[in-house]
Order: C-alpha cells, then sequence, then structure tokens
C-alpha cells in the first residue's frame, strides 16, 4: 500500500506531533511527495510546520488545505486525531485510504520481529518490561508506539534492532491493517474512551484488530482472568498461551503457596523480587515474561530463565504509574497519573496497603464511578474530588465514601490532601479521567502532583 501510494501521488500527514512529524520525514526519505498538516494554533505547531518546510516538505500550521487531502494517494493519520475530524472525513468522502503513522514505520522496519502489546490497562508497563527482559537477554531492542517513541523515529535513524516492543492502543490498531505481531499481548480489558467511542463493543472490535492478520504461527498472550479479553482471542488462528494470578493450568501463573511466578510449569522468582506495588503489576510481569519466553524457544532455556528473573528484580516501573514519588512525615505520596479509567483507577486504590486520600477527577470519560465504592471504603480515608467531572463523581460517591469536592485548583486539592493526612497515611492521585480539562497531558498532571508533594528536607 505504501509503495504504491507514493507512486500515484501525494501523501497526506495529519497531525505534527511526534508521530506525524517522525511519519512526515519517513515518508520523504523513502522518495515520497508529502503534505503535513495541522489545525492546532499553539507556537509547537508553527514550529513543527516551518521545519518541515525548511526541509523541502510541505507543511500548514494552524490549517488543513482540504482540497489537497481529497487529492492526496493516502492520508496518515496521527492517533490522536478523531476519526470525525474534518480533514479525513473529506478524504474519506473522496475515496482516500487512510492510515496511521504506525502502518507507515511497520513497512520501513519489515522483517524485524515485534511483540506488540495491547489492553485497557498495563501495556505501557508490559511494553516497558518487554523490552527490559529482552535486553537482559543480550537483545538489542526498542520501545516504541503508543509508550512515546513513534515507531516511524526509529525507521527514520536506521535503527533495525533485533526485537521492538511495540505499545498499540486502539486508535492505533484501527488504522494499521498490516499489524501482524510476532508475538501479540492482550493485558486485559474494561469500558474505555467512550467519549471517542460510541459503545463499549465498538472499543473491544477496535482491540480485536491485533488479530485481524492472524495465522497458524501466530504467537497470542491473553489474560486468563479476563473473560472479555478471553473471549475476543477464542477462535484466533494461531497458538494461544494464558497468564493468571489464580490458574495454576496457565503457561505463567502465581503460585500463592510458594508466592512465586510459574511459568512453564516451573517457579522463576519469588514475587518478592518484582519492585512494584500491586496485584495488577504481578500480572503484567507475567504477561511480559510470557511474552519473551514465547517469543523464542531459545528463550525458555536454564540460563535465559535465570537472566529474566535478574531482569525482573532490576524494573523499576514507568513514571506516573503507582510511582512512589515522596514519603514526607510519615506519609507515601503515590502518582498513577497514568490511571486515567475507572478500571485502572479501581486496581490502584487496590493496591493500597495503608489509610489512603484518594484524587479523582479531571475530563470525564463517560464511565460512571460507582464501581470504585467497594475499594473505596476498603482503602479510602478520604476521596478528593476535582475538575470537570467533581460533580459526577460526587453524585456517583457522596453517601458512600468521605468525599470532598475540591474544584479545579490542582494546588487546593494538594492542600486539601496535606490537610487531610496523618503519618501512616498515603496519598494516591488515581484520577480515572483523563487531564485535559487541566493539563496538557497526563505526564502534565504526574509532574504536579509530584512538585506540590511535600519532601523531606
Amino acid at each position: 500500500m505504501i509503495e504504491a501510494a507514493v507512486a500515484r501521488g501525494e501523501i497526506a500527514v495529519i497531525g505534527l506531533g511526534r508521530s506525524g512529524l517522525a511519519a512526515a520525514r519517513l515518508l520523504a526519505r523513502r522518495g515520497a511527495r508529502v503534505y503535513a498538516s495541522d489545525a492546532g494554533q499553539g507556537e509547537a505547531v508553527t514550529a513543527a510546520a516551518a521545519a518541515l518546510r525548511a526541509e523541502g516538505i510541505a507543511a500548514d500550521g494552524g490549517r488543513h488545505d482540504l482540497s489537497r487531502l481529497r487529492a492526496a494517494s493516502l492520508l496518515v493519520v496521527s492517533p490522536g486525531v478523531p476519526p470525525d475530524a474534518p480533514p479525513l472525513a473529506a478524504a474519506r468522502a473522496a475515496g482516500v485510504p487512510i492510515v496511521g503513522e504506525l502502518e507507515v514505520a511497520l513497512h520501513a522496519l519489515a522483517g524485524v520481529p515485534y511483540v506488540a502489546v495491547t489492553g485497557t490497562n498495563g501495556k505501557s508497563t508490559v511494553t516497558a518490561l518487554v523490552a527490559h527482559l529482552l535486553a537482559a537477554l543480550g537483545h538489542t531492542v526498542v520501545a516504541a508506539g503508543n509508550i512515546g517513541r513513534a515507531l516511524s523515529d526509529v525507521a527514520l535513524h536506521g535503527e533495525r534492532p533485533d526485537w521492538i516492543a511495540l505499545e498499540v492502543s486502539s486508535f492505533q490498531l484501527h488504522d494499521t491493517p498490516g499489524l501482524a505481531p510476532t508475538v501479540g499481548v492482550l493485558t486485559n480489558l474494561s469500558p474505555d474512551h467512550l467519549d471517542r467511542y460510541p459503545s463499549v463493543e465498538a472499543y473491544y472490535a477496535d482491540k480485536g484488530l491485533l488479530y485481524r492478520n492472524a495465522t497458524e504461527a501466530s504467537r497470542w498472550v491473553v489474560n486468563a482472568d479476563d473473560g472479555a479479553a478471553r473471549e475476543l482471542a477464542t477462535g484466533r488462528a494461531g497458538t494461544r498461551w494464558a497468564f493468571s494470578r489464580r490458574d495454576a493450568q496457565a503457561a505463567a501463573h502465581y503460585d500463592a503457596a510458594r508466592d512465586a511466578l510459574v511459568l512453564f510449569a516451573q517457579s522463576l522468582a519469588p514475587r518478592g523480587d518484582l519492585p512494584l506495588l500491586g496485584w495488577h503489576n504481578l500480572e503484567n510481569a507475567l504477561a511480559a515474561l510470557l511474552a519473551v519466553m514465547v517469543a523464542d524457544p531459545a528463550h525458555q532455556a536454564p540460563a535465559a530463565r535465570a537472566a529474566l528473573a535478574g531482569a525482573l528484580k532490576s524494573f523499576r516501573g514507568l513514571p506516573h504509574r503507582l510511582e512512589v514519588v515522596a514519603d514526607a512525615g510519615g506519609v507515601r505520596w503515590i502518582n498513577d497519573s497514568k490511571a486515567t479509567n475507572v478500571s485502572s483507577a479501581r486496581v490502584a486504590i487496590e493496591a493500597m496497603t495503608a489509610p489512603t486520600v484518594v484524587l479523582l477527577g479531571g475530563k470525564h470519560k463517560g464511565e460512571p464511578y460507582t464501581s470504585l465504592i467497594e475499594p473505596l471504603r476498603a482503602h479510602a480515608k478520604l476521596v478528593l474530588a476535582f475538575g470537570e467531572a467533581e460533580g459526577l463523581i460526587a453524585a456517583d460517591l457522596a453517601g458512600h465514601v468521605p468525599l470532598a469536592r475540591c474544584g479545579s485548583s490542582f494546588e487546593q486539592v494538594m492542600q486539601r490532601a496535606r490537610a487531610a493526612v496523618s503519618p501512616g497515611d498515603a496519598v494516591l492521585l488515581a484520577p480515572a479521567c483523563s487531564s485535559f480539562d487541566m493539563f496538557t497531558n497526563y505526564e502534565a498532571r504526574g509532574e504536579a502532583f509530584r512538585r506540590l508533594a511535600p519532601h523531606d528536607a
């Protein structure tokens, strides 16, 4: 598809963030005529468009030339652009095929094996851990995709690693028809992105596109404890391996009697060797270990198992995911800003072992908050509701758990949290919402939490 589009005419790239810039440059380097555009009005967009023009690539910041898009041979879209955006609608009406940035990158990196990780929660941690484990086995490896670095940037710099650990969102799956991973991982499924999808079923359908090119040679890793994930994986071509916290028949499971992670019927490491909080991170570790071990039979040899066990102990996790940012005055401050949906907030709350002040709020994503009542009753000393979703959170939770409304000043939220805690308590930012009402992204929200948390001198 990509080479045919290059031959037919100009390729349009929508979005001038990291993914769009890398895709535009990669296509131009591979001989395509490229027109890149972004309707954003900020300085970053203006600078990105100017940088592309300086490189001889046609680019517009602050507008889209819709007539040019309608005449394109192919439209390449960044994952953050909604499917009903005007440039996509114009291209679609003109019969222009639409693909995502990953499609361009995978075409350029053809032949490099990769582990593709998707799911509602845990995919970034699993992707990072897959990369960490593969590196411990002596491979050159790059983590890319939804985890932060655009895969097109990898191709643009001429990198040909032994392996790619690729995080893939539902939006990216929707627009990557050529995805055919060496190993595909489905961490779990729960409602999410209902501000963009018309239904849970539509969201799950995009997740199911992980399997769109399944063959008998495909290798799949799936969560045996998640009914929706099991159902989505059922009947797909290829070989399927399961990970489980409870099922001793799963290829990767937790053995409660030995308090150990078991892979292929042999204990690999005690749970205490995993330096991450929460049962969900135990599941993430099982998924990553299983994916690496089925990627190549050599990864199951005794020496490889020993290397994997050692690498598990040295993994420190990712920022904004149950990250302890301060221990001050006997209070632990925990940043889980990446908990942008209700299910991920729930697992964070359930990981708490001390009386906890829980910070919930941000931009509502279409889910009710009532499923948080039981874990909050068990773990929360107080809930602080804030941001655009404050009223909805209060409506769902007030009367069930101690709750205070804090408005839209994050500084005031943190002041209220500081006033509510005593030695032995914890403060947890697990917003269950996106950040876009108050912050540019979840990272900025997490950094604000880190900055405003008290730190011992």
